[in-house]
């Protein structure tokens, strides 16, 4: 299997493909009828070409694919407000600016759940262990249980379960397309829902690569301790990007074997997808990626014109 290079993100009734620099969103709407929108989006890593070295273009990236994942899924949203809006002419920068915020709240939010609160619950335990490098076990334990136990809770929103089954589409398409099969609704179903490039299994690489670090790098002085996890973030995302960049191109048994946990986990993060939610998917795919192109190079096939 030959990795394609496309890569995506599950919306509000809706898929993202993204093909190097052009990007295609494709939503259902509540009509029934399938709205796309295409456009370009240049990474940092493509402004600047000092960031995209290994170990530093991670960082940024997942920077890029948040700030990407907040434009679509304003898109997505649009079509699904329950109050149309009454204001001619939104003020786009003011609509920029609220979304930064709420962005970087997200994000100060998910620092502290996932990166300082393990290191405080896990100091409970200090007073019965010994160990340094135990002590960090338990806390990315701790930061693994509280990671799995948030994607099990989300599974069970009726919403989120849907974004769950256009995660599962766009997975299928991918697979469909890399292991030479024809883009179609029959062929799809029939593919994977799960995916070594997804970003669930980025983030439980992050989850991972945080307990070695956690194991090595200790402190006494707690603060001091709080401080440095979240210094060390950057690496650590640069780290795990590089793993999930190898395991998108390889299938070295070693590098399936520890692709496995976050294989494993997408059974939460994807589900089943419907017929017309198929359909979706293929025309994102269809805006952005030759896959006729791709299968003629890459499997020899022949498409009658």
């Amino acid at each position: 299997m030959k990795s394609s290079g496309i890569g995506g993100q599950a919306v509000i009734e809706g898929v993202m493909m993204q093909n190097q620099d052009v990007y295609a969103v494709a939503v259902r709407k509540p009509d029934g009828e399938i709205e796309v929108s295409k456009d370009t989006w240049q990474t940092f890593t493509k402004k600047h070409r000092a960031l995209n070295v290994p170990f530093v273009r991670g960082i940024f990236n997942f920077i890029d694919s948040m700030r990407l994942g907040m434009k679509i899924l304003s898109f997505s949203a649009s079509f699904y407000e329950e109050e149309e809006e009454t204001e001619k002419g939104r003020d786009e920068k003011k609509e920029s600016v609220i979304m930064g915020i709420a962005m970087a709240a997200a994000m100060v939010l998910a620092l502290g759940i996932f990166f300082v609160l393990p290191m405080f619950l896990s100091n409970l335990f200090r007073r019965f262990i010994d160990s340094r490098a135990l002590m960090g076990f338990i806390e990315g334990v701790i930061r693994l249980a509280i990671f799995v136990g948030y994607v099990l809770l989300i599974s069970l929103m009726k919403d989120i379960r849907r974004v769950f089954m256009y995660h599962g589409a766009e997975h299928k398409c991918i697979n469909c397309v890399e292991h030479g099969l024809d883009l179609t609704v029959e062929n799809v179903k029939k593919s994977s829902k799960q995916h070594k490039r997804c970003g669930t299994s980025f983030l439980l690489f992050v989850v991972f690569v945080s307990i070695l670090f956690s194991m090595v790098i200790q402190v006494d002085d707690v603060w001091l301790k709080a401080l440095l996890r979240i210094l060390l973030i950057p690496v650590i995302a640069g780290i795990s990007y590089e793993i999930l960049k190898l395991a998108g191109r390889s299938d070295n048994w070693l590098i399936n074997f520890i692709s496995k946990p976050g294989l494993l986990l997408q059974r939460l993060t994807t589900r089943e997808p419907e017929d017309d939610m198929i359909e979706v998917a293929i025309r994102s795919v269809e805006e952005v990626f030759d896959w006729k192109a791709y299968e003629a190079e890459n499997f020899g096939k022949v498409f009658e014109e």
